[in-house]
């Protein structure tokens, strides 16, 4: 695949997720919103469960990292099919986009991730831009809107529990997991606390089946098969697409209309989102010159670095039949000694299958 088709194939995802947020808003006239993200998961278990490889069963460490992510990305939809009730496509778009910029953020808290003064200032930017988006003259802050905040935060841990456990598990594996969770989870909470309702009608089946099939199956096949061939910080600049898409699908469908001043907030949440993924390509540029004054040993012991590691270092991460990560310590030989420049150079690790968008502007698997 040529680097072209995969931003071909992302753009087309980040326009089929932006697109669901009209397509969610619509459906939700005629049923509940976790009933609806009951059964919309139920058949998205059913779509995906042919493409990713089950015959081998689940460890009790895949099983906990499965149900840990189950909790965000079902607390994730329910905030954001429950504020859509009272906000509209647009807005909930920009405010979910907030997720990748709080992202850092939560890794900083949770994990003690490092993050640099841009990804500070990507915040500050971002959120200038919710306050132009919802300012008084666009309506107000109002209740939507402060469900979406919420979907945020949690869709931004979603992407920092996804990037940890991707790492010692097979990531289309755990994507799959959270689907069914997701639907059972819906459903439970549906029968506790929400008043049932889902009248049928063809618009709704045919959101049933653009949600299920298009915006969760299809759109993550596309994401996989495409960031095989681009960077994830790439990736992450095209899903800054997705907002407005899902602007300009609820100006042509259902007549929403954004003012100036609420395109200017929008405008500045996606500088936000891009400006965080700032820190992470300028710091591998400068890592690569730094590496490359070394002369050419080093450069080709950092390309070559992923499949010939030093002693002492880590080999290539595989997975096993179970999805479990297995790797293991080149012994170092008692003759061998290490000079200084040796030592300094870096070890190039395998990054984690990326999985968002959304990370994702947006979470993995479409709105």
């Amino acid at each position: 695949m040529t680097r072209r088709r995969a931003d071909l194939l992302l753009i087309t995802a980040a326009a089929v997720w932006g697109v669901s947020f009209v397509v969610v808003k619509e459906a939700l006239a005629s049923a509940s919103p976790l009933l609806f993200l009951a059964v919309r998961f139920t058949l998205a278990t059913i779509v995906l469960t042919p493409l990713v490889h089950l015959r081998a069963g689940f460890s009790r460490a895949e099983l906990r990292a499965g149900v840990i992510l189950t909790l965000l990305l079902a607390s994730g939809f329910a905030t954001q099919a429950y504020g859509l009730q009272f906000t509209t496509p647009a807005r909930s778009a920009f405010i979910v986009a907030m997720s990748s910029v709080l992202a850092p953020f939560i890794a900083l808290i949770l994990l003690r991730h490092r993050t640099g003064w841009m990804v500070v200032a990507a915040l500050l930017i971002a959120g200038i831009g919710i306050y132009f988006l919802t300012a008084p003259d666009a309506g107000g802050l109002n209740k939507g809107d402060l469900w979406t905040l919420i979907t945020s935060v949690v869709f931004g841990g979603h992407i920092v529990a996804v990037s940890e456990f991707s790492k010692q598990y097979d990531a289309q594996r755990l994507v799959w997991l959270q689907l069914p969770g997701t639907a059972i989870g819906s459903l439970i909470v549906a029968l506790l606390l929400e008043h049932l309702r889902f009248d049928w009608s063809l618009s709704l089946v045919g959101a049933l089946l653009f949600l299920s099939v298009m915006s969760t199956a299809v759109a993550l096949v596309w994401q996989f098969r495409a960031q095989r061939e681009v960077s994830s910080a790439r990736a992450s600049l095209i899903f800054c697409f997705e907002p407005l898409f899902a602007a300009a699908a609820s100006w042509l469908v259902v007549g929403e209309r954004l003012s100036l001043t609420q395109w200017a907030g929008g405008a500045l949440i996606l500088g936000g989102m891009a400006l965080a993924e700032l820190p992470w390509s300028t710091s591998a540029l400068f890592e690569s010159l730094r590496t490359s004054t070394r002369g050419s040993r080093a450069a080709r012991w950092n390309s070559a670095s992923a499949e010939m590691p030093m002693p002492g270092q880590m080999t290539p991460p595989r997975y096993s039949p179970r999805g479990e990560m297995t790797s293991k310590v080149v012994p170092v030989p008692k003759s061998t000694t290490m000079s200084g420049t040796d030592r300094d150079l870096p070890y190039v690790s395998h990054a984690a299958t990326a999985l968002t968008i959304r990370s994702a502007p947006t979470s993995p698997i479409g709105e």
